[in-house]
């Protein structure tokens, strides 16, 4: 029997699933719901989701409602009955009348293991707490965030080379499986769902700006590490040296202790770039993106826009900086 769908989803993370339903004969995908086009880039053009952009590579009709709550696109999608609602980062709260137009409910592929980290940044905070593992759950949408009932879930490791970019290709493959599998057992009613233990429940709200600021004085070098990585490249941490705003890409926590004061560069030829942090730690810094730059590795940056650092300058946090 074939399941008929309606896709809801916007960033790269949902494009392998709705690119598996697709292509999966079991499944009718009706159509896709996705954020409006939005300006990007210096020029500020106009520029389609990645989910927008898959569905026009496979033809599928495309909604983009400003405001899915209210609007004609609801009525649509409701005037549908699809079987299922199947939502990953969609990106707003969807009102309980369309949650409760499909006939075998609304259900949301989460990029945490739940009920750790219910929000927006999950994989952010993942990855800036230093765990060790996140994973994708499958479950039932409810009025609540993220609080439905969990149908399954994946674990996908964390390395120590992963930041939010790769985690979300990971992720994104990982939900496939989840996804495809699980909603023809949902449809024959011999899927099982598990409640969320509300005293296990984390949040992990948008990332503000103030997270954005790296503060040497209060962070260890591993921490500053588990910090860029759960920023980038979405949300790039910064910091500033002799007034030069510089975004971190890449940091590797070193053995050495030092005597520095935290944000000293403690080591600088044309090579190496290494400061202090807090608790006597240091960071080596190995890529970097200058103001108005392309990302660049520390050799580069060193010939160029930081050629002017030496080991004693002291690279000042943004918070500290404007008090």
């Amino acid at each position: 029997m074939v399941e008929s769908i309606v896709f809801m989803g916007t960033p790269q993370y949902a494009v392998p699933t709705l690119k598996a339903l697709a292509a999966d004969d079991r499944f009718d995908v009706l159509a896709v719901v996705t954020q409006p086009d939005r300006p990007f880039g210096r020029k500020r053009q106009l520029k389609a989701s990645p989910v927008k952009e898959a569905a026009l590579e496979l033809n599928l009709p495309v909604l983009q409602p400003e405001k899915i709550s209210g609007s004609d696109e609801m009525q649509q999608v409701i005037d549908m009955e699809p079987d299922f609602l199947v939502t990953a980062a969609y990106g707003q709260f969807l009102p309980e009348k369309l949650l409760q137009s499909a006939k075998y409910g609304a259900v949301n592929a989460h990029a945490s293991l739940l009920p750790k980290y219910r929000g927006g940044a999950p994989v952010h905070y993942a990855i800036m707490n230093g765990d060790a593992k996140t994973g994708i759950s499958l479950m039932y949408m409810v009025k609540k965030m993220d609080a439905g009932d969990v149908i399954d879930t994946v674990e996908v490791p964390i390395t120590s080379d992963d930041n939010v970019g790769t985690m979300f290709m990971k992720l994104g493959d990982a939900a496939v499986k989840l996804v495809t599998e699980n909603l023809p057992a949902i449809a024959a009613g011999t899927a099982k769902a598990t409640p969320q233990n509300p005293d296990e429940v984390t949040f992990s709200p948008n990332i503000s700006r103030e997270q954005q600021q790296l503060n040497f004085a209060a962070e260890t070098a591993q921490q500053l590490d588990w910090h860029i990585r759960g920023l980038y490249p979405t949300h790039p941490a910064h910091a500033t040296a002799n007034g030069q705003a510089i975004k971190f890409v890449k940091v590797s926590p070193l053995d050495e202790k030092t005597d520095a004061k935290p944000g000293t560069i403690t080591l600088k030829d044309k090579k190496h770039l290494h400061v202090a942090a807090a608790d006597g730690t240091q960071i080596a810094v190995e890529k970097l993106q200058p103001a108005g730059k392309a990302a660049m590795d520390v050799t580069a940056f060193l010939n160029g826009a930081g050629q002017h650092l030496q080991a004693g300058d002291s690279w000042i946090d943004l918070g500290e900086a404007h008090g």
